[in-house]
């Protein structure tokens, strides 16, 4: 046992005796440190999250983006005015096109003459058509005032044959009596035989005065009758003339209708034919110029040109993958970078970005381009600096965006990468058909 001792102690002394060199030490201290460094920088460095996107710039208004400068009448070319690329304001000449028919313009004028007479000649067909209805009216007021009279004549006529028959009724009652009375005193010899004589032609007068008076009252009734059916006959004749006179003024105003609409067209064909010459609808540059010999004909619509207008508004038209489209909504900030414009663009620290500009997310479409690519529209961010003018802004400059998401710890946007994460988690899972 002493032996085994023995042995041991020396063993520890040996140990005790080796020593770690100071380098070794220092080289330790530092690889903590750093260590400690950067899982503290990795806490604290923010990190700003983004998705990127390429496209071009183009004018937010549809009447400021490039259009086609169209003939608007058929003809031939007689002289250009521009050549591509010509700086141009609203109603400068672009091209004169002459038509085929050299005499184009005085046939339309006869043409338009014609038209004009006849229009004169209608409308004084439905003023005379008018005074004649208003005459016929006149007629037929006045024809039936005097059939009324006329009616009113027959009823007077009835009304006196009438008195007439009851007065010789009562005369031939009268008579009568006298007859029977005159009887009566001849047959006791107190009257002669001549007043018995007289008092029978009386009777006899009386008699044949109510007969008379009869047919004097039935010719009166049948006369009425006529009146009546006169007075009708006049109402139903002038009326029917008066519907024939109102028929033909429809016929007229129509004919005036329908040349007036054919004095439109003529007026429009005469104002595109004095349209020979095309001028700019705005201010902006020729961008194309369509080469057409000077005999070749064009037709109305056909394309001699492309006008590019002076931008007010433009804006960045970014495609946008279909997997960075939830995470984007309108307002969000962007930087954007310009090409031909030299720009620095650090990802996750916009803030020393070299060369960038700002902008807002303007809208999202809501369908893709066909190809799973949504087209996301920004504009200017008025707290920002202002875009490069118009000699570096054109329309059709390609731009590359970064539209700006939330701001995390450097550690997390790498544990998000390493994971394949998305930059931004939806705060609440979509629902599903069953909680629905």
């Amino acid at each position: 046992m002493s032996g085994g001792r023995s042995w041991r102690l020396p063993a520890r002394l040996a140990l005790h005796s080796i020593a770690v060199p100071r380098s070794q030490r220092i080289l330790a201290r530092v690889l903590v440190a750093l260590l400690a460094t950067t899982v503290l920088a990795l806490t604290i460095t923010p990190w700003q999250q983004n998705v990127t996107g390429s496209g071009r710039v183009l004018a937010f208004r549809p009447e400021e983006r490039p259009q086609n400068i169209e003939a608007p009448v058929e003809g031939r070319i007689a002289k250009w005015h521009v050549v591509e690329g010509s700086k141009v304001k609203k109603g400068d000449p672009i091209v004169d096109l002459s038509d085929n028919d050299p005499s184009i313009m005085e046939r339309l004028g006869q043409e338009r003459t014609a038209t004009g007479s006849t229009i004169t000649a209608g409308g004084k067909r439905v003023q005379s058509i008018e005074d004649r209805i208003r005459g016929l009216e006149t007629t037929l007021k006045t024809g039936v005032s005097a059939a009324r009279a006329r009616v009113q004549m027959g009823v007077d006529r009835v009304v006196a044959a009438e008195q007439s028959l009851a007065a010789a009724r009562s005369a031939l009652v009268t008579a009568k009596l006298q007859i029977e009375r005159q009887k009566g005193l001849a047959g006791k010899g107190l009257t002669s035989t001549r007043n018995v004589e007289v008092a029978e032609l009386d009777l006899q007068q009386k008699t044949a005065d109510v007969e008379r008076a009869v047919a004097s009252l039935s010719a009166a009734k049948n006369e009425r009758l006529s009146l009546d059916a006169e007075l009708l006959r006049i109402d139903a004749d002038s009326q029917s003339r008066i519907d024939e006179a109102w028929g033909s003024h429809a016929s007229a105003v129509s004919d005036v209708g329908k040349a007036e609409a054919e004095m439109a067209k003529m007026e429009v064909r005469v104002a595109r034919q004095s349209t020979q010459r095309v001028v700019a609808p705005m201010d902006g540059t020729v961008f194309r110029v369509v080469a057409r010999q000077s005999g070749e004909l064009l037709k109305a619509g056909d394309v001699i040109g492309v006008l590019v207008p002076r931008t007010s508004d433009n804006v960045v038209e970014l495609m946008m993958d279909g997997n960075d489209v939830p995470l984007i909504a309108p307002g969000r900030p962007v930087r954007l970078q310009f090409e031909g414009w030299p720009a620095l663009q650090f990802s996750g620290w916009p803030s020393i970005a070299v060369g960038t500009f700002g902008g807002r997310v303007l809208l999202v479409d809501s369908t893709d381009n066909g190809q799973g690519k949504f087209r996301v529209l920004v504009e200017k961010d008025a707290k920002e600096d202002a875009w490069p003018g118009q000699n570096y802004l054109r329309q059709g400059v390609r731009a590359n965006g970064w539209i700006l998401l939330n701001q995390v710890p450097l550690g997390y946007e790498l544990w998000r990468q390493f994971n394949g994460f998305p930059p931004v988690v939806a705060p609440t899972e979509p629902e599903s058909k069953e909680k629905k």
